[in-house]
């Protein structure tokens, strides 16, 4: 597993798709600091900075990137076939992906929303953002890994689940909300760090079991998918 780990870590960190994940936070840790010293009231930038773009977009779309490249990169270009010849079990494959992605994603969004947070609020809240976002990076990671073994055009379901699903019926239909990894690392992140600034309809209980669903059914899920594929990187 180390291996395999090792393998999606360089490949990751070689492709030119990992240059796309540093504009997004930047984006974000330079509004931050620039509402903070402007000395906008952080009631008025607070929520469209931290939730608006820190939870509603650059966590799902970085998450997105390395989601759907971890395997479906390898997927792609046909060398997933070296992978798939070797006598693994295909959870010794699926699991190390899945914490490469996890944890890219988490480094990468977490360290800016600790500091949009601090900037709003406290560090308690730049915590609780870094600590729910952690929890969000796992899920979306699951469900974008599933995705890029489903289906050819993994990045496009997924920017329709994060910008139509997310972004807009959970702004119009409420009963979206519960179906919303958004929505889980809202209320996760409430709950550590009540600060006013955070609001959903979702409570934390149904976030906390939502996202451990999420995150372990589209695992089974990915390693399920995995188990049909040929050595020829095909579905049978």
């Amino acid at each position: 597993m180390s291996t395999i780990t090792w393998i999606t870590a360089r490949g990751l960190f070689g492709r030119r798709r990992f240059l796309l994940l540093l504009p997004l936070p930047l984006v974000l840790l330079g509004l931050a600091v620039l509402c903070r010293s402007l000395g906008v009231d952080p009631r008025q930038w607070g929520p469209p900075v931290l939730v608006g773009l820190g939870l509603a977009v650059v966590l799902p779309v970085v998450a997105l990137i390395i989601g759907t490249g971890v395997l479906g990169a390898e997927i792609d270009d046909g060398t997933v076939v070296h992978i798939l010849t070797k006598p693994l079990p295909r959870w010794q494959i699926v699991l190390p992906k899945l914490a490469v992605a996890t944890g890219v994603t988490a480094a990468t969004v977490a360290v800016p929303l600790y500091v949009a947070g601090v900037l709003a609020d406290s560090v308690r809240l730049g915590l609780a953002l870094a600590a729910a976002s952690a929890l969000g990076a796992l899920a979306y990671s699951a469900l974008f890994l599933a995705l890029s073994l489903v289906t050819r055009r993994p990045v496009l379901l997924g920017l329709v689940y994060v910008l139509i699903w997310e972004g807009l019926l959970g702004n119009f239909v409420s009963g979206t909300k519960v179906l919303s990894i958004q929505q889980y690392v809202i209320a996760l992140a409430d709950r550590l760090a009540p600060s006013g600034l955070l609001e959903t309809t979702v409570s934390v209980p149904v976030a906390g079991v939502m996202t451990a669903l999420v995150s372990v059914g589209f695992t089974v899920l990915a390693i399920d998918r995995l188990r049909s594929f040929s050595v020829a990187g095909e579905t049978s």
